[in-house]
């Protein structure tokens, strides 16, 4: 049966777009305002602080990973952060290797820092049952994978692009099925840690092209139709049916441009039984018909 964790994180497809080891010490602050790009680190040595906009902040020690699927408004800094105003001092000093702060003190963090890109088209809407902010500790899997991204970056080897893709699909699925699911805020991954709820989603994700409905879903949860339903929206966010309609708008979006399969194909492998019916569907949520958004600019 698929995995419903790694389906998730195969389709946003994941790439590379930066990554550096960072050396700091003394009173150092790096601000960043993104467009929603993830952004992840690995602590290697030391400590340092953590401050994304709407959340408080965070103590980053060695051995943690940390990760933010959609990051928009944050900082890194020492743990006592310089004024406001203070200049960074900041030198690479080999490609891939940024010294912050002051070059005379001895480092108090060495870190691999990240950030990567999503290519589907249907990132935000998969983003979003994912949480806003990944921290694990004592996790040397992670660090590794880390480390092996930023190695296959610095490299330029054949297929290096089709690695690091991997790699990355690889440290997502790791970083999330690491992170607390019953602390974790409503989504794909607290619905996970939910026996009953994982066994519906389980199964909307091997059979999209079942005609489910929210009494099966519950038979398939071990749980009373009311219970699930409510269960299932506060473990994951959405109604059964929406994620389930979400889920495989998803699918079509991929299937719409990846295979070229026409629309009727694309129809019947994602659960609905007439082109027309599909298209109509596909166009109230995504707005544009399937066969324009399969001749889209960003289908080539």
């Amino acid at each position: 049966m698929p995995d419903p964790l790694a389906q998730v994180v195969g389709l946003l497809q994941p790439s590379a777009s930066f990554s550096k080891l960072v050396i700091a010490s003394g009173a150092w602050a790096v601000r960043r305002s993104e467009v929603g790009r993830p952004f992840y680190c690995a602590v290697l040595e030391g400590a340092c602080r953590l401050s994304i906009a709407g959340r408080a902040p965070v103590i980053l020690e060695h051995g943690d990973f940390a990760l933010v699927p959609a990051a928009y408004e944050f900082a890194t800094s020492s743990l006592e952060p310089p004024l406001p105003g203070a200049p960074l001092q900041r030198v690479e000093t080999s490609p891939g290797v940024f010294r912050l702060g002051d070059p005379d003190e001895a480092p108090t963090v060495r870190m691999l820092v990240g950030h990567c890109a999503f290519v589907a088209d249907d990132a935000k809407l998969i983003v979003s049952l994912l949480p806003q902010f990944v921290h694990v500790r004592g996790e040397a899997r992670l660090t590794l994978l880390v480390e092996q991204v930023n190695g296959e970056t610095r490299a330029n080897r054949p297929g290096r692009e089709v690695v690091l893709a991997r790699l990355l699909e690889v440290l997502l699925i790791e970083a999330l099925r690491s992170a607390p699911g019953p602390a974790a805020a409503p989504g794909l991954l607290r619905g996970l840690a939910d026996d009953h709820v994982a066994a519906a989603l389980r199964v909307m994700h091997d059979r999209p092209t079942h005609s489910w409905t929210v009494a099966e879903l519950a038979r398939e949860a071990a749980l009373s139709r009311s219970t699930f339903f409510e269960r299932f929206r506060r473990e994951v966010g959405v109604a059964p049916m929406e994620y389930l309609l979400g889920w495989r708008m998803a699918l079509a979006k991929t299937l719409l441009l990846r295979e070229k399969g026409g629309v009727a194909k694309v129809a019947g492998q994602v659960g609905y039984s007439s082109a027309s019916t599909f298209s109509v569907a596909f166009t109230r949520y995504v707005g544009v018909p399937p066969i324009q958004y399969a001749r889209a600019p960003q289908a080539e």
